[in-house]
C-alpha cells in the first residue's frame, strides 16, 4: 500500500488472527543460517521488505536461497568471502548492524549502505566496539552515520560492558567473537531481546549465558531447522487497541512470547487489561503461545528501567494506549526511541498532540495524562512504519473521526498485511 491513507474505523475489535513471522528472529535465522555448515530449513519467515534487505545481503556473501512451499532453505557458501559489491541493507538497522559484525572478521574489502533514513541513523555503538577487537571500520560525519566501510581482518576476543542495553550491539558483537582469536564477553545494564544466544545456541556455538552477561568462543555453527513464531511487535497494534476499546476482544494465534519481549503483556496487566496466555508450547528454541486480550478500564502506569528493553518497539502504540488511561502515564529511560527510523518520542508526541493527547516530552520519554477522547487528524509518518500503524490505532479512539496517514508505504517493511487484519478485526465487532 502506498501514498496516503484516511483511517475511519469504528471499534470494539474481535476476532483471532496471525501475525507474521518475528523480524528479529527472520533475520537472524538468514545471516546464521550463511554462517554455517550444512543447509538450514526456516519456516514462517517474514516476508516483508527488512528481511529482504538480509536476503539480498546473504546473497551476496555467496549463500544459495530457495524456496519449498512455506520454507525457505539455506545454503551456505563454503566460505564467506569479500562480496563483489556495496550491500545495501535498505531500511534495516538490523541488517547493517549484524553484518558489521560478521565482515569485520572476513578478510577483504565491504560496504554497507541503505536508504536515506538508514544513513541518519547512528552506527558508531557498533563501531567503536568493533574496533576494540582489532576491526577496521569508517563512517561518514566522525564515525557516526552509514555507510560503513569495513577492511576485515583477524579479531581478538575482548570484554564490552555496554551503557545500553542493546540486542543489535550485543548481537554485532558475539558474531564478530564466533571468529575472534579468545574469549569475547559482552555485559548489558539491563537484559535485551536474546535471539540471538538462542539460536547461535542451537547451531552448536559454544555460547554461555550468566545473568546479563554472555560469553562466545570460536566455534563454527550447523545447519537445521529454524521455526520463526509470530511477532509481538506486531500483535502488539491489535492487543493494545482490544485492551483500550470496551467489548473488544482478540487473539494472536502462535506469538512468540520469548520474556525477553513479553514486557508488553506485562504493562497490560499492570494496566488493568484482561491478558490471557494459552497453550503455551516450545519451537525451534523459542517460545510461543496463544494470547487473548479483552477490552477494559485502564489505569496509568510507570514504565522505566530494565522493562524498556523488553518493549522498546512498542512504546509507541503503548504511548496511544495510554490517553485513555486514567491518571498519568510515565516513560522514561526510552532514548533509544529518538534514534529509530525516525525520532519517534518526537514524531509520536507531535501526531498524539494534534489529535487532543495531554502529552509532555522529555529527552528520554514522556508523561500522557488520560483518558483522553482523541480527535481527527493528519500525521506526518516521516516513513516510520511504527508510527503509521500506532496512528492507525489511534483514529479507533478517536470516535468515528478520520485519521489522515500522509505515506503507508512504510509498513511494508515490517508488517504487509497489517491493514488487512485491522479491518478484519473491526468490521468483525
Amino acid at each position: 500500500m502506498k501514498g496516503p491513507v484516511t483511517c475511519r474505523r469504528r471499534g470494539p475489535i474481535r476476532g483471532s488472527f496471525e501475525v507474521p513471522g518475528d523480524k528479529s528472529v527472520s533475520h537472524r535465522s538468514l545471516l546464521f543460517a550463511a554462517l554455517a555448515v550444512g543447509e538450514t530449513r526456516v519456516r514462517g519467515l517474514l516476508r516483508a521488505e527488512d528481511v529482504h534487505s538480509t536476503w539480498k545481503a546473504v546473497e551476496r556473501l555467496g549463500a544459495r536461497l530457495r524456496e519449498e512451499g512455506d520454507l525457505v532453505v539455506v545454503t551456505p557458501p563454503a566460505r564467506l568471502g569479500e562480496p563483489d559489491d556495496v550491500i545495501d541493507c535498505g531500511n534495516s538497522g538490523t541488517s547493517l548492524r549484524l553484518l558489521a559484525g560478521v565482515l569485520a572478521g572476513v578478510p577483504g574489502l565491504s560496504v554497507l549502505t541503505g536508504d536515506a533514513s538508514l544513513r541518519r541513523r547512528p552506527v558508531k555503538r557498533v563501531v567503536e566496539p568493533l574496533r576494540r577487537m582489532g576491526g577496521i571500520l569508517e563512517a561518514r560525519d566522525g564515525d557516526r552515520l552509514p555507510p560503513l566501510v569495513i577492511r576485515g581482518q583477524r579479531l581478538r576476543g575482548t570484554r564490552h560492558v555496554l551503557a545500553v542495553a542493546s540486542a543489535q550491539v550485543k548481537s554485532a558483537i558475539l558474531l564478530a567473537g564466533l571468529s575472534a582469536d579468545g574469549e569475547t564477553v559482552v555485559e548489558e545494564p539491563a537484559l535485551s531481546r536474546d535471539h540471538t544466544e538462542r539460536m547461535l545456541r542451537r547451531m552448536g556455538a559454544d555460547i554461555s549465558v550468566d545473568g546479563l552477561r554472555v560469553t562466545i568462543r570460536p566455534s563454527g555453527l550447523r545447519g537445521g531447522e529454524v521455526d520463526v513464531p509470530g511477532d509481538i511487535s506486531s500483535a502488539a497494534f491489535f492487543l493494545c487497541a482490544a485492551a483500550g476499546l470496551p467489548g473488544s476482544e482478540v487473539t494472536a494465534l502462535g506469538l512468540g512470547t520469548n520474556p525477553t519481549r513479553t514486557g508488553l503483556l506485562d504493562v497490560l496487566r499492570a494496566m488493568g487489561a484482561d491478558v490471557e496466555v494459552v497453550n503455551e508450547r516450545e519451537s525451534a528454541g523459542e517460545p510461543r503461545a496463544d494470547v487473548t486480550v479483552r477490552g477494559s478500564g485502564l489505569e496509568a502506569v510507570t514504565i522505566e528501567g530494565a522493562m524498556v528493553p523488553r518493549l522498546i518497539d512498542e512504546l509507541p502504540v503503548l504511548m496511544v494506549l495510554a490517553t485513555q488511561a486514567e491518571g498519568r502515564t510515565v516513560i522514561r529511560d526510552a532514548k533509544e526511541l529518538r534514534v529509530k527510523e525516525s525520532d519517534r518520542l518526537l514524531v509520536m508526541g507531535e501526531a498524539l498532540a494534534a489529535a487532543g493527547a495531554r502529552i509532555e516530552l522529555f529527552d528520554d520519554g514522556c508523561a500522557i495524562t488520560g483518558p483522553t477522547p482523541l480527535r481527527g487528524t493528519s500525521v506526518r509518518t516521516r516513513m516510520d512504519h511504527r508510527v503509521a500503524m500506532s496512528m492507525a490505532v489511534a483514529q479507533l479512539f478517536a470516535a468515528g473521526h478520520e485519521v489522515v496517514l500522509d505515506d503507508v508505504a512504510c509498513v511494508d517493511t515490517s508488517f504487509p498485511s497489517f491493514f488487512p487484519i485491522l479491518d478484519r478485526l473491526s468490521e468483525g465487532a
